[in-house]
């Protein structure tokens, strides 16, 4: 098996450089010609990766929510014919399977968080940055933003999502300043 160099992923490029990619392909390929999906696609750096070791008998499904990101990914993915794009969430991974008439797979990428590209685009409000607002959403189809739930959730609401979600300490504490606050006047988000 050959192991591409991570030197092909262009400086243009705005999603970041697929961490462990090298080690990612070798634990993660055991078969050229199976069925691999990937439940984070993200700009497609590990796809790129792990596609270019794939046959093209090979299935590679990619999931993800975003769909710039998966946009990007089309892009830099347009030469394998092998590759299934879905805009999905992984947690829907038994569905995705289903409709792609596929029983079983030879191996799943889910590489979780936040992409760097989502926390350095302004608009996508993934940072707290004075003049830009909270959205925070990783998929743009849905409605709801971060700005909205700080906006209209109740204390007892923003405690559980702050306490259940990020693990906040001083969740109560935070969500009755939230809506002392905007009882005072509405939130500039």
């Amino acid at each position: 098996m050959r192991i591409c160099s991570l030197k092909r992923v262009s400086k243009q490029d705005k999603y970041h450089i697929p961490v462990l990619g090298r080690q990612v392909v070798r634990f993660l390929v055991t078969r050229p010609d199976g069925v691999y999906l990937d439940g984070t696609l993200g700009g497609g750096g590990h796809a790129a990766l792990i596609l270019q070791q794939l046959t093209p008998r090979a299935v590679y499904i990619g999931v993800d929510r975003d769909e710039e990101a998966l946009s990007a990914a089309r892009g830099k993915l347009r030469h394998f014919a092998n590759i299934r794009l879905v805009h999905r969430a992984f947690d829907e991974t038994e569905d995705i399977l289903r409709q792609a008439e596929v029983e079983k797979v030879d191996g799943v990428l889910l590489d979780l968080g936040v992409s760097s590209h989502q926390i350095d685009a302004d608009e996508r409000g993934f940072a707290f940055r004075p003049g830009v607002a909270l959205d925070m959403r990783m998929d743009r189809n849905q409605s709801f933003t971060a700005a909205d739930i700080l906006a209209e959730y109740s204390e007892w609401e923003l405690t559980r999502v702050f306490r259940e979600y990020g693990e906040e300490r001083f969740a109560r504490r935070i969500a009755n300043k939230i809506v002392t606050a905007r009882a005072k006047q509405p939130l500039t988000l």
